[in-house]
């Protein structure tokens, strides 16, 4: 009689990833690409229905966008992210624009906030980068009272930043135990995420347009600035960024719709707003 073993379970080890995400986006200055998205902050608040006197969380808020959305419809916002150097340009820009919000360091996992503390929760592509999709989704149900709406945006896996994202794996892969960030641009995933507590949901894709000089430009801009891409072309040696370089360009130039003499390229996300039960 042969004996079937089973094969073990992988735990993914999640603080380990954590710890190794935050050193990411922690390096660069990802405001200075982060800023250039600020119309989608304001378009979420809108669909999100974001108003006055609201007690409203922004989570994994990166540079805040949709926080510095929130406050200038005087909600009452509270920014978080697990990285502080990129809550302090968030800081940085509310206090020019003579605005009050709270800034607090948080992991999105493990949010520090009672149950039902906000009427609105809102993340513009931030949640969807935490290593436990599930763990996520629920801590952001958990601090989102009956009734309240939670509004997210997220790149689709088709999409210029999707695509992006695949090309830097192909040269950097990611930890094989990690679900890719862009299922939170599919509505399926979306729906298994939160379908237990949704009294209403809508999504919609939506396109946000990157501006640059050039394909070079692009490049030059996500590889000093951008967290994951400074990562993935200081891991390589100089033939492998070379490489990498050159399948981002050939992408980027493939996208392009504003011809030779600029740089315009379409990137699809996903908009959600759920109101829960």
């Amino acid at each position: 009689m042969s004996l079937v073993l089973a094969t073990p379970t992988v735990v993914p080890d999640f603080a380990a990833i954590k710890q190794r995400q935050q050193a990411t986006w922690a390096s660069g200055d990802y405001a200075v690409i982060g800023t250039t998205l600020q119309i989608v902050g304001e378009l979420l608040a809108e669909a999100a229905d974001v108003r006055a006197g609201e007690r409203v969380l922004d989570v994994a808020a990166g540079n805040g966008n949709a926080t510095l959305a929130a406050a200038r419809r005087f909600a009452h916002v509270t920014s978080t992210d697990y990285v502080p150097t990129l809550l302090d340009k968030g800081h940085a820009r509310a206090r020019a624009e003579g605005l009050s919000v709270q800034f607090e360091v948080a992991d999105a996992e493990n949010l520090p906030f009672a149950a039902a503390s906000f009427d609105v929760v809102l993340s513009t592509f931030g949640a969807m980068f935490t290593p436990d999709h599930k763990r996520t989704a629920q801590e952001m149900l958990r601090v989102l009272r009956s009734g309240g709406r939670l509004g997210i945006a997220n790149w689709t896996p088709e999409g210029f930043i999707g695509q992006l994202f695949k090309v830097i794996g192909t040269h950097v892969p990611p930890p094989a135990v990690l679900k890719s960030p862009s299922l939170w641009g599919t509505e399926a995933h979306i729906v298994a995420l939160f379908g237990t507590q949704v009294a209403q949901m809508r999504c919609e894709k939506r396109r946000f347009n990157f501006r640059y000089q050039s394909a070079a430009h692009f490049v030059q801009v996500f590889r000093d600035y951008y967290g994951p891409t400074h990562k993935a072309f200081a891991a390589l040696d100089v033939a492998g960024r070379q490489a990498l370089e050159r399948d981002m360009t050939a992408l980027i130039e493939r996208m392009n719709v504003a011809g030779s003499s600029s740089l315009v390229v379409p990137s699809e996300y996903l908009e959600v707003v759920i109101t829960k039960c």
